[in-house]
């Protein structure tokens, strides 16, 4: 798996590691196209304030690059928030 620089940052500010990516990636709750990008959304419990993990990520051959990750705050997200 190759990381952005961008998506580096995003780790380091919100605290996100690569395992929290894979995981996201692997396991995604729900997930779609973005022309050849592929946006994938998580939810962990206890993390990111309740809010899903977004990873925006290509797939060249067998490997994943991401290009950027993000708790995904907002009203774009559907899912219920659990307390």
């Amino acid at each position: 798996m190759k990381i952005s620089r961008h998506a580096r940052n995003n780790m380091r500010l919100y605290k996100i590691s690569e395992k929290d990516i894979l995981d996201t990636i692997e396991s995604a709750d729900a997930s779609s196209r973005e022309g050849d990008k592929v946006v994938a959304l998580r939810k962990f419990r206890n993390r990111f304030s309740h809010y899903p993990l977004k990873v925006v990520y290509e797939t060249v051959g067998n490997e994943h690059f991401v290009v950027t990750v993000y708790p995904l705050k907002g009203k774009m997200w559907r899912g219920n928030r659990e307390s």
